[in-house]
């Protein structure tokens, strides 16, 4: 006999139970053999996300209830609520014996919202900022090891069409990658910064120990700023926006050409996108 033919299912299945064939056409089958690629483990990833399907649809459900939406026996849905409860995507009802959505989907479901959330709130701030000064204004949000552009408004000076929407920027070489380099736990900052920090003009800064004083200096500050780092002729200031809990989750810019952002206006275009910074995170309900 088997091992699998010995062994129970985990939902209480006898033994036949746990070895006969779904009733999805054999489906059971092709699981087992080819559970760890191809086919298999597509099948067992759709599967999944229906799982999940379901139980936002109907609050909660049991092991039967699925199977049979499903369409395949109790013992594979048990085993793919195994899995998702693993991960804290679902949950069980000890009392009731259901299955409901887990914090880890509202875990996942929050960092979208956050996207999102500042995206849709930056507009105005952005707005307002770019008719005053002119200028191209961002909000950038972290994307593993780069800054990308979620949020864009032109200025009225803006001469050119260049588009920054969905752009993923280097964080040594940016104003905003600087804020939220900056601004990161010091295991992650440091991760990063062990890596090669490329070259995009003279004025990139590629050392660690020389970027590490910077991004000091950007907390102590509360803004960042670039001159013709990432490319020539163009300059950048950014200033966070925080979270409720005061977690830094982006940036916004001010761009434009260094013959517009020079020396002595970078500091008061400086204040104006600290501001901006301050008035999107109360916003996204910081300070309250």
């Amino acid at each position: 006999m088997s091992r699998t033919q010995k062994r129970s299912g985990r939902d209480g299945a006898t033994t036949a139970e746990a070895s006969a064939p779904e009733r999805g056409g054999g489906a059971a089958t092709q699981e087992r053999g080819g559970g760890r690629g191809g086919a298999g483990a597509v099948q067992s990833v759709d599967r999944a996300v229906s799982v999940l399907e379901i139980l936002a649809r109907h609050g909660e459900a049991g092991v039967t209830e699925i199977a049979d939406e499903l369409d395949v026996h109790k013992s594979t849905a048990f085993r793919l609520l195994g899995v998702l409860e693993n991960r804290g995507l679902v949950a069980q009802a000890k009392d009731r014996g259901k299955y409901y959505l887990g914090a880890g989907v509202l875990r996942l479901a929050g960092a979208a919202a956050v996207r999102l959330d500042i995206s849709q709130e930056g507009v105005p701030v952005c707005r307002e900022v770019a008719d005053e000064l002119g200028e191209t204004v961002n909000i950038a949000v972290l994307d593993d090891d780069a800054a990308v552009n979620i949020m864009q408004a032109r200025g009225t000076a803006s001469v050119t069409a260049q588009n920054w929407l969905g752009r993923r920027s280097p964080l040594h070489a940016t104003s905003s990658g600087k804020v939220l380099l900056a601004h990161l736990p010091p295991t992650l900052r440091e991760g990063l910064l062990a890596r090669p920090l490329h070259r995009f003009t003279e004025r990139t800064v590629t050392g660690a120990a020389m970027l590490r004083a910077e991004l000091e200096a950007v907390v102590e500050q509360g803004y960042a700023m670039t001159v013709e780092e990432l490319e020539l002729g163009l300059a950048a200031v950014a200033a966070p926006v925080r979270s409720h809990d005061g977690k830094v989750i982006g940036a916004i810019t001010v761009s434009g050409p260094v013959y517009r952002l020079h020396a002595d206006r970078l500091p008061e275009v400086a204040k104006r996108a600290v501001a901006a910074g301050a008035e999107l995170s109360r916003r996204m309900g910081y300070g309250f």
